[in-house]
């Protein structure tokens, strides 16, 4: 960041071929300097971009970043222009990340507080222990379908699911779907297979907070990505819930 930089509404940062080490700290700085949004050029996998940040401010990535995008984040908005890797929003606090693509497995692992978006799919263990955290609540909106083990072992928060603009024939989520969840609750844009929920959740009805919710957080995502808000809303909705809050409390008891 040049010096005359501090205080400005906008700058560039090229991340190219550059390590991820001082790139990041180049961010910190010009977020911490009272720059209003810091645009990433070239982003190839560098990972941890936005880790730990507590200040306000923008971070707009071109590219693909790498792991652990908005790990610890505690404020600032993430855009990614594109696809993201695996772990977006690991123990994410406070803020918001919109990723204009897809995204990798173990996204929001832990995560617990702030929103996450994402318009495309998702991998493997998407919400994995995911909690409520005080009085913050994390959401995330998930605009294609979920790999296996969705919402693993999730303590509290919101998981949204839409199964938009998926390969045709394959499941809003997959396998395991809710295994060891205890908390929290999801959401799907349809009903799954019995077979491919975990024992631990059963279907229930949704309730006049959860289509307040609903339609909070589709005009967030139409917001983000485009679409319309009420033909998405007149999908069949589902909301799965933990059956109990001590899913495996019997298993080491003799």
């Amino acid at each position: 960041m040049t010096a005359n930089a501090a205080g400005a509404a906008h700058v560039t940062i090229a991340a190219g071929d550059r390590p991820y080490r001082p790139v990041n700290a180049e961010v910190r700085a010009a977020l911490e300097a009272g720059v209003k949004t810091v645009e990433l050029s070239d982003v190839r996998g560098h990972r941890y971009i936005g880790c730990g940040l507590t200040c306000q401010g923008k971070i707009v990535i071109h590219g693909v970043p790498g792991n652990d995008l908005a790990m610890f984040m505690d404020g600032p908005e993430i855009e990614v222009l594109g696809n993201a890797q695996d772990a977006v929003g690991n123990t994410m606090n406070r803020g918001r990340v919109t990723i204009h693509g897809d995204a990798g497995d173990v996204l929001a692992h832990s995560m617990r507080g702030g929103t996450i978006l994402v318009k495309g799919s998702v991998g493997y263990r998407a919400g994995i222990h995911m909690k409520s955290y005080k009085e913050k609540r994390p959401v995330v909106v998930i605009g294609g379908a979920a790999g296996d083990y969705l919402g693993e072992y999730m303590a509290g928060g919101l998981l949204i699911v839409l199964g938009l603009a998926r390969e045709r024939g394959l499941p809003i989520s997959g396998i395991y779907t809710g295994t060891g969840m205890h908390g929290g609750a999801m959401i799907l844009g349809e009903a799954l297979d019995p077979r491919s929920l975990g024992r631990e959740v059963g279907k229930a009805d949704l309730t006049p907070e959860d289509l307040a919710d609903l339609r909070r957080y589709v005009g967030q995502y139409v917001a983000a990505f485009g679409g319309n808000a009420e033909e998405i809303l007149a999908r069949p909705f589902v909301k799965y819930l933990p059956v109990s809050r001590r899913p495996y409390g019997q298993i080491y008891v003799y």
